[in-house]
């Protein structure tokens, strides 16, 4: 899953350490206007904006800033260009002119967020800083991408796992008519990836023109602007999952990875209907999360899902790889109500004198400890329970070694409007160290609830000491790392288990519930308390990871490559739900989500905070949504034919047992196509076939009336001429009128020795002085023709 920060986060494989990508936007408590003294930039940009370090370069660059070099939680930028948000006091649409003359390359408008995305040279920031109404210019943060590395699975599929290739069989279901949408990073600029799209497309993995298959519709690509060194081409991945499951869906694709106003935009745009230049998406999929979307209320992101949703399209997001196991226990996260210690670790910076007190009982600790293996790195996701431009407290993080010195701190912003703080610290060293985390209240007298989540990828190489457990855990919340929109009521939260064993959950896949203390984000103005809070159980349902794919991630010794993590198994359900829509197209969404649920399989005896409601289950899911079977009549009698055993066609949209019915007759088990065993009468008659499928629903096709009349009519001359006609003229003109025993029947003429044509009730002919023949058939309206034709033979002679 791609976890988007400022700079976006790639969910990378359990075995890689990915930085937590925490952006630190807090709510400024009173509006300010920048300057060009960097007032108006977050304490990362107005640094970086220094000479002293927009001239380094970019790995010295974050190690300045306390930030990773790449992946997770790093500056989100394209060569020496930075993205960043610039939020104004108001009119930040007239202002975009301002902003390019200042040397901002515009990436987004939001009127409603009154947010502008921009990618800036640090040299031009202070005076984008100096804009009129700024409010505040914040950096943008790699998001956190969803998948991880896995090696030496068996092979396997979600397509078996799922019983996904079981619910295409038995409804002839594959996704056609359906539109599914995904946002990732990038989806065709991985220029190192093992393949490219049109290889995929070649390969039969991706839909378009040249697919083998015949699915010739190439994936529709709305927005691939992703920054170069943030395109690993997840999106392709995820979408060749879709297209295993269901290949007859239309795909399409916009990144996640141009800030967090944008992805939100983006959302919308793939749902919007294609004549508008959007996606048409019935399904949509996400593996992107921000490290500063709020852990205590629906943010922009999880805004524009509740607005697709709410049209009918179905949601699924990757629920994040971040769940961290020690000793059998869920220790990823922390939260509680903030305590004031009354005192703060020896090494925490003068001035700071209000720190957490991490033990709830009547003792005083001061410092969370962390025992941080070789390698192993500390990227901490730190925010309180305040909502969005309505900040009344600034708490800072500092990480601090055994000796007390500050090995790295988060930045706070003198206009905050998130309460929301990132730090990222490597332990380069061959031992294990013990660090402590110190949580300083740097302004405001409020106690909030704060929680911090390690976004490690789900990696146990940072866990806390077993003595800050026995210390904190009582009365303190230890462990739910699903955070960001995924937590969001509105979207379908999906957990991962094993390609190869779906008796319990992946140990990295984040854990549950959700707890919302205030409204949305739907604006700049400050969102009510909810109260009571909302606990919003989550993850909803676990889905396949760790699935063949054509070029993500390095394949293993057995030279498979697969694509493992939450980002895997989030279009692995959006896939199930193509399906579900094709066999219901009027499925509602709430509707969707019942039947996913209640048809899942139980994981092990893991519980809802782990698997939700457990394993999908892709053909009870179909099963208990799908529509009767339709049965159609492919071919059919004439309404009025001369045949007395009429063939008649007809098939199912699923396989189904046939069972028929002639003339009102009981219905008898039959084959397309049915011929009846003895010839009918003459006379009107009718064909029903019914069809049942595996779940006992019936389907009927229309009624088939028909009228048979094998009986040739009689022919005869009504008026004819004199045997011998005397002319005094080298012709003579004879008139004939036929009739038959019929009505509306044709009548087929023959003269003399000339061809059979068709010819109307009354013939008038000139004919030459000599013998002549007259004949004429009768044909009815069912075809048939009299068998003896009405002859009359007569002689032109000369008068004398």
């Amino acid at each position: 899953m791609t976890r988007a920060r400022r700079s976006p986060v790639r969910l990378g494989s359990a075995g890689a350490v990915l930085p937590v990508l925490v952006l630190a936007l807090a709510a400024p408590a009173a509006r300010a206007v920048a300057s060009a003294d960097g007032s108006g930039l977050s304490p990362r940009l107005d640094q970086l904006s220094a000479p002293s370090v927009r001239s380094i370069s970019p790995a010295r660059q974050a190690a300045a800033l306390d930030l990773p070099r790449a992946g997770p939680g790093s500056l989100l930028r394209d060569g020496g260009r930075v993205l960043a948000e610039v939020r104004f006091e108001a009119g930040a649409v007239a202002r975009v002119e301002d902003l390019r003359a200042a040397g901002a390359a515009i990436v987004g408008v939001s009127r409603r967020y009154q947010t502008v995305t921009v990618e800036a040279a640090p040299a031009d920031l202070r005076g984008i800083a100096a804009v009129p109404q700024v409010v505040e210019a914040s950096e943008v943060l790699t998001p956190v991408a969803a998948a991880t590395e896995c090696h030496g699975l068996v092979t396997s599929e979600g397509d078996l796992q799922l019983n996904a290739a079981s619910a295409r069989s038995a409804f002839g279901v594959d996704g056609s008519g359906v539109g599914v949408g995904i946002l990732s990073d990038s989806f065709g600029r991985a220029g190192a990836a093992h393949t490219n799209a049109a290889e995929d497309v070649a390969s039969g993995d991706l839909p378009g023109a040249g697919n083998p298959c015949g699915h010739a519709t190439p994936v529709d690509v709305l927005d691939d602007s992703a920054k170069a060194s943030q395109a690993h081409d997840e999106g392709r991945a995820m979408a060749q999952v879709v297209h295993d499951l269901a290949p007859g869906a239309a795909l399409s694709f916009a990144t996640a990875f141009t800030g967090e106003i944008n992805f939100a935009h983006n959302i919308e745009r793939l749902a919007a209907p294609t004549a508008s230049g959007g996606g048409g998406a019935n399904v949509i999929a996400d593996d992107v999360f921000y490290l500063e979307e709020p852990f205590f209320q629906d943010g922009p992101v999880a805004d524009a899902i509740d607005n697709v949703t709410a049209n009918g399209v179905a949601y699924f997001s990757a629920a994040g790889n971040d769940n961290v196991l020690d000793g059998g226990s869920d220790v990823g996260s922390y939260q509680a109500p903030f305590r004031d210690a009354g005192t703060c670790p020896t090494g925490v910076p003068v001035g700071e004198e209000h720190c957490m007190d991490f033990d709830p009982g009547p003792g005083v600790d001061d410092a969370y400890d962390l025992e941080v293996e070789p390698g192993g790195e500390v990227e901490l996701d730190l925010q309180w329970a305040e909502p969005w431009f309505g900040v009344k407290t600034d708490l800072d993080a500092y990480l601090l070694d055994g000796s007390g010195a500050v090995l790295a701190p988060s930045k706070h912003s003198a206009n905050e409007t998130k309460p929301f703080e990132f730090l990222s610290w490597k332990n380069e060293g061959s031992t294990t160290e013990v660090v402590s985390l110190a949580i300083a209240r740097h302004s405001g007298t409020g106690s909030p609830t704060l929680k911090f989540v390690q976004i490690g990828n789900g990696l146990e190489d940072v866990v806390p000491t077993p003595e800050q457990l026995e210390t904190s855990g009582a009365g303190d919340e230890i462990g739910p790392t699903i955070i960001g929109h995924s937590g969001a009521a509105a979207a379908v939260s999906v957990g991962a288990v094993g390609v190869d064993n779906g008796s319990e959950p992946e140990p990295y896949s984040s854990r549950g519930p959700v707890a919302h203390y205030f409204g949305p984000v739907s604006g700049v103005a400050e969102a009510a308390a909810l109260d009571p809070a909302q606990v919003i159980s989550k993850p909803d349902l676990v889905a396949t990871d760790c699935a063949a794919t054509t070029f993500f991630d390095p394949p293993p010794k057995l030279g498979v490559y697969r694509f493992c993590g939450t980002s895997a198994a989030a279009p692995h359900a959006a896939a199930v739900a193509a399906l579900m829509k094709q066999a219901n197209p009027s499925l509602p969404y709430a509707q969707l989500r019942s039947a996913l649920a209640e048809t899942a399989s139980p994981v092990g005896a893991f519980g809802p905070d782990a698997v939700g409601a457990g394993l999908i289950d892709a053909y009870g899911a179909v099963d208990s949504v799908a529509l009767p079977p339709k049965i159609s009549i492919t071919e059919r009698p004439l309404a009025l034919g001369k045949i007395r055993q009429p063939s008649i066609a007809f098939a199912a949209n699923r396989p189904v047992t046939f069972t028929c019915s002639l003339d009102g007759g009981g219905l008898e088990p039959c084959s397309s196509p049915f011929v009846p065993p003895a010839p009918l009468a003459d006379g009107d008659h009718g064909f029903v076939v019914r069809g049942v499928d595996a779940s006992g629903r019936v389907g009927s096709s229309e009624l088939v009336e028909f009228k048979i009349d094998s009986k040739p009519p009689r022919t005869f001359f009504s008026k004819h001429p004199p045997k011998t006609i005397r002319t005094r003229h080298r012709r003579a003109k004879a008139v004939f009128r036929f009739g038959s025993n019929e009505r509306d029947v044709a009548f087929v003429c023959k003269v003399d020795g000339g061809f059979q044509r068709f010819c109307k009730p009354r013939l008038a002919k000139r004919f030459q002085i000599g013998r002549h023949v007259v004949s004429v058939r009768a044909r009815d309206a069912a075809g048939n023709v009299d068998s003896s034709p009405a002859v009359f033979r007569f002689t032109v002679k000369k008068a004398r």
